[in-house]
């Protein structure tokens, strides 16, 4: 099993080309994609990294490391405000890949990190 994958960026929707014509090419959110993409995470101590076989698929950790980086570089520390940023900020969808985060995914991002 797998984790939870978006949609894929390239897709043709109704209203733009795509989502990726949204955000500019030197948009910060381009370089933390990049960023968390070259990491090792489980080099870095991350866990869950691979995928349980059974159960329902969790949120990929490099998704929400990149949720977290975002509200840490845009002052958004409220995982209430962080998830509804996932709805509503085109960067964000855009760094998600449309995935939306529950409120308790974010909270845990957030209280984890402050141990």
């Amino acid at each position: 099993m797998s984790h939870i994958i978006g949609h894929d960026r390239s897709q043709t929707l109704l209203l733009p080309e795509s989502l990726d014509e949204y955000v500019d090419p030197e948009n910060p959110v381009r370089f933390i994609e990049a960023f968390v993409d070259g990491l090792d995470l489980t080099a870095a101590g991350f866990v869950r990294v691979t995928p349980e076989v059974t159960g329902r698929p969790g949120y990929a950790p490099t998704d929400l490391l990149k949720l977290y980086i975002y509200g840490y570089l845009n002052r958004v520390r409220s995982s209430r405000r962080l998830e509804a940023e996932t709805h509503r900020n085109i960067e964000v969808i855009w760094l998600k890949a449309s995935l939306g985060a529950i409120v308790f995914t974010t909270w845990f991002i957030s209280n984890s990190s402050n141990r």
